[in-house]
């Protein structure tokens, strides 16, 4: 079976409609999760916690999909 980890993390936009963070040396890293049901339950509870700062934002990455060295579409293929 195929292991497919998420990572949850968030931090504050810049602002409220972007994906561009104010402060990279401050992300809030809530974990690599072994699912995604996991990692959603994570992310929801994180976005609850933080619902009343528009510029607070979580997300959930699929770190499967970056490993992956056997796709031709691997980002981690494009680096080296």
């Amino acid at each position: 079976m195929t292991q497919r980890l998420h990572l949850v993390f968030g931090g504050e936009l810049t602002h409220s409609g972007s994906t561009e963070f104010r402060d990279t040396a401050n992300l809030h890293i809530v974990g690599i999760f072994p699912d995604y049901a996991s990692a959603y339950r994570a992310w929801k509870a994180e976005a609850q916690r933080t619902v009343d700062d528009a510029h607070m934002r979580y997300f959930i990455t699929h770190l499967h999909r970056m490993l992956d060295e056997q796709s031709e579409a691997s980002p981690t293929r494009e680096i080296g």
